[in-house]
């Protein structure tokens, strides 16, 4: 398989972004990561207590929204490392939390991708500071006054 640069899977994320706000807060607790799990889409929804609401089912990448509790996040697998490298290059433009394991990517609030790191590990990775007003990145920075949380 070839990869091609999956833009369609990147506005899933955009939107799930728009779903979900940008911001929260919380620590990392770095010490509690389990070991990472591998594996399809199905098998890793399953270990992160998800039934997969797919979205995008193409050769390249594959894509579910999930629910936990009342927050939702997008579940993304990748036939290749780097179709998942770049996709989370583009992706990291508009902001957000990802959390990040082998050719697997958690993305939504802070809070939720970092409880969902408890449970199916990875590396957690966040997007642009311009996207994530108040992200860790921007602790002594400009506070714009305008934040969106939809």
């Amino acid at each position: 398989m070839r990869v091609t640069r999956p833009m369609l899977a990147l506005s899933g994320a955009v939107a799930i972004l728009a779903l979900t706000g940008c911001g929260g807060s919380g620590g990392k607790d770095e010490a509690a990561v389990p070991k990472e799990v591998s594996g399809s889409l199905e098998h890793i929804a399953a270990e992160a207590k998800c039934k997969p609401n797919m979205q995008t089912d193409a050769d390249t990448i594959r894509q579910a929204l999930c629910k936990k509790g009342k927050e939702k996040y997008v579940l993304a697998t990748f036939a290749t490392d780097r179709g998942q490298r770049e996709w989370l290059n583009e992706a990291k433009d508009y902001g957000g939390y990802y959390l990040v394991g082998r050719k697997w990517v958690a993305v939504g609030q802070e809070k939720t991708v970092t409880a969902l790191q408890g449970t199916i590990g990875g590396t957690m990775e966040e997007g642009s500071e311009h996207m994530n007003p108040g992200g860790s990145h921007n602790k002594g920075g400009h506070d714009g006054g305008s934040s969106h949380h939809g």
